[in-house]
């Protein structure tokens, strides 16, 4: 082990995990994907201005490519791998499917992630609010119309849910 290396922990989808060897200026992103094998979190641009790589921190959707893992040491993480119960789709990421959201599929983790949370704060947003809480992602292949769909349609199904 390398005597400048950290030690550290990061609560991550629920579970504490530990983090060795590592370097202190490590991105969560990296961490996530190489340390603890989680790559549903995708890293493309690596400064902030894709939403590849968005977890949701605290309660917040961030970028990890963009958070130095050692500083998230008191912090909740989920992940894309930990949206589901069971195994089974959310409502947002069989939207996805069904609405043909999903193309090349290099953004969706990100997008998923970024969508449940602004449905998790707010279950019915107007156009104008799924716009903005997606504005930080980008995505080359769908031209966001069947994205739009699949936020509509994943409002729709929690909506007839809870009626």
């Amino acid at each position: 082990m390398n005597p400048n290396s950290e030690i550290y922990n990061l609560r991550v989808n629920g579970k504490t995990h530990e983090i060795r060897d590592s370097w202190v200026g490590e991105s969560l992103l990296y961490v996530l994907r190489e340390r603890l094998n989680l790559p549903g979190t995708k890293g493309a641009c690596e400064q902030g201005e894709c939403g590849s790589c968005t977890v949701i921190m605290d309660g917040q959707a961030v970028c990890s490519c963009l958070v130095m893992a050692a500083t998230a040491i008191e912090s909740e993480i989920q992940t894309i791998e930990n949206l589901s119960d069971g195994g089974s789709l959310t409502e947002v990421q069989d939207a996805f499917v069904t609405e043909g959201g999903v193309q090349c599929g290099f953004c969706t983790p990100g997008l998923v992630v970024a969508i449940e949370h602004l449905l998790s704060q707010n279950p019915d947003p107007s156009e104008i609010e799924i716009k903005e809480a997606i504005s930080g992602n980008i995505c080359r292949c769908t031209g966001y119309g069947r994205i739009f769909e699949a936020v509509d349609k994943a409002v729709s199904v929690r909506k007839a849910k809870t009626s």
